[in-house]
């Protein structure tokens, strides 16, 4: 790490259901970064010390997560704008948006369950405290110059110049991990 993450102070969103979990903390870069990759590390290495994990992920695009011919994409298909799977194991619910916008994410935050932390993956630019996941060969510029909310900046140079924002290892998820654990257990 390039600065003392030991006093690190994180901004309160002002997003209301945010409030709703002990941290919210986005993961933040451009495409082809890698984030969901690192993400899954960090998932692993947050749940093995107990911590109770939510994630929300941005797509771009259109995606089916159920399988074409299964009961709830038939319900789906003959016009259901919510269809709500579930069975000793897990819950799933799948809602049409027929105005054709995006969830704000506070709505989102408010229809998880409180967790200890709730990763975000995408949502770049909303109002929550973020890492931002940077490599150069992506050929894209740093996000944090123009982000109040970047707190930190996971990258796999470890001589990056970022100003006074802690540098962790993206090849180290337990170092990124270790850190957002600690501002979790100290909220």
């Amino acid at each position: 790490m390039s600065a003392d993450t030991a006093i690190m102070t994180l901004p309160a969103s002002p997003l209301p259901n945010a409030t709703r979990h002990r941290l919210v903390i986005g993961l933040a870069g451009w495409s082809g970064s890698g984030k969901t990759t690192f993400a899954e590390k960090l998932i692993s290495a947050l749940t093995e010390v107990e911590l109770n994990v939510a994630t929300i992920k941005h797509a771009h695009h259109r995606f089916d997560a159920d399988v074409p011919g299964k009961d709830s994409h038939r319900h789906r298909m003959a016009g259901a704008r919510q269809v709500l799977v579930s069975s000793q194991h897990r819950s799933v619910l799948f809602a049409e948006h027929a105005d054709a916008h995006d969830r704000p994410l506070d709505e989102l935050l408010d229809a998880l369950s409180p967790a200890d932390i709730v990763l975000v993956e995408g949502f770049k630019r909303e109002r929550i405290p973020k890492i931002e996941i940077f490599r150069h060969q992506v050929g894209k510029p740093p996000l944090y110059p123009d982000d109040e909310w970047i707190i930190a900046i996971a990258s796999d140079d470890t001589a990056m110049d970022t100003g006074t924002l802690p540098l962790l290892d993206l090849n180290n998820p337990t170092e990124v991990a270790a850190l957002i654990a600690r501002l979790a257990t100290e909220r």
